[in-house]
């Protein structure tokens, strides 16, 4: 005789409800969010979330002031049930945001590009009704994210490799090697008839202590590898821009960042190249997930708004 409960309440269906609580914990952040986004309660997610950690018997989130963040089993879990879970959910008419208002569409990249490009692109969707959720980091790990039902659409500086992913060509930059007049009076146009040697002289100041973006800019441009040890790194490149502004030293950032500054004279390149190097930002998400209604308007807004930054 079956032992299944009426109403999908037997074991296999409880189990489901339990993954299903587990995912939307991780992907929101909160466990609060997590009920909103399956309008159940909080003490309900909590006690699923309880029951799913007995289960396993392992530490699925680590509770924070504010929220919680995933244990690196959590991060394995949900990598390997993320889009098999999705895909059964939305063949069997129980996806989450049909139960309510969409669900926040989780978004992700570079803190610059977010802060000066993306929310002021996705402003007018915002009034519209589209929540969002913005994280700020690097390209590798906000990639590997993804791939685990983190983000919804991740914005980045390099195409990702494999097929769990599929990218989008976003936005074009534009390389320029500057910095500020009292530096650039000092070494005139020596860049370009000595070579970048003269440079050594100069504090070179970096988003990243592996120099990924110089380093692009030194194969492109002088056909050389760079060997020079940043004097001050910052994984913002806004912070960049304002040190090497203040007469930190020299630096490579892309145009649009620094763009007002090299109107003003604030910063003067030290090289123009006749090709200068360029590189393709992508978006980024995960193929055959069920599709979140704001996920595509916020999709649209910025390939549409991508070629203009």
């Amino acid at each position: 005789m079956s032992h299944k409960e009426p109403n999908g309440t037997g074991p296999g269906a409880q189990d489901l409800n339990l993954i299903r609580t587990f995912l939307a914990v991780y992907r929101s952040g909160s466990f609060t969010a997590a009920a909103q986004m399956l309008g159940i309660s909080q003490p309900t997610v909590t006690t699923q979330v309880k029951a799913l950690e007995r289960q396993s018997g392992r530490e699925l989130f680590a509770r924070l002031p504010r929220g919680v963040t995933p244990t690196p089993y959590a991060h394995d879990l949900a990598a390997r049930i993320a889009a098999p879970l999705d895909a059964l959910l939305a063949a069997t008419g129980h996806d989450p945001a049909e139960a309510g208002p969409p669900a926040p569409v989780h978004l992700a990249g570079p803190a610059e590009v977010l802060c000066l490009r993306v929310l002021p692109a996705l402003a007018p969707l915002v009034a519209e009704g589209v929540r969002l959720r913005v994280t700020p980091g690097l390209t590798d790990p906000l990639l590997d994210e993804l791939r685990a039902g983190r983000h919804d659409l991740v914005i980045s500086t390099t195409r990702p490799r494999g097929r769990t992913l599929t990218a989008t060509p976003l936005v074009d930059e534009e390389f320029v090697l500057v910095a500020a007049p009292s530096w650039a009076a000092r070494i005139g146009d020596r860049v370009t008839t000595e070579g970048p040697g003269i440079l050594h002289t100069v504090p070179l100041i970096a988003y990243a202590e592996d120099l990924p973006i110089l380093r692009r800019y030194w194969r492109h441009v002088f056909d050389q590898r760079l060997n020079c040890r940043a004097a001050v790194t910052m994984p913002d490149l806004r912070g960049v821009l304002t040190a090497v502004t203040a007469g930190a030293g020299f630096s490579v950032l892309p145009r649009y960042l620094c763009e007002q500054e090299l109107a003003t004279g604030t910063l003067v390149p030290l090289h123009i190249p006749e090709d200068p190097p360029i590189n393709t930002g992508y978006l980024v998400q995960r193929p055959g997930t069920p599709e979140n209604p704001h996920v595509t308007k916020v999709r649209d807004q910025l390939l549409r708004l991508g070629p203009t930054w």
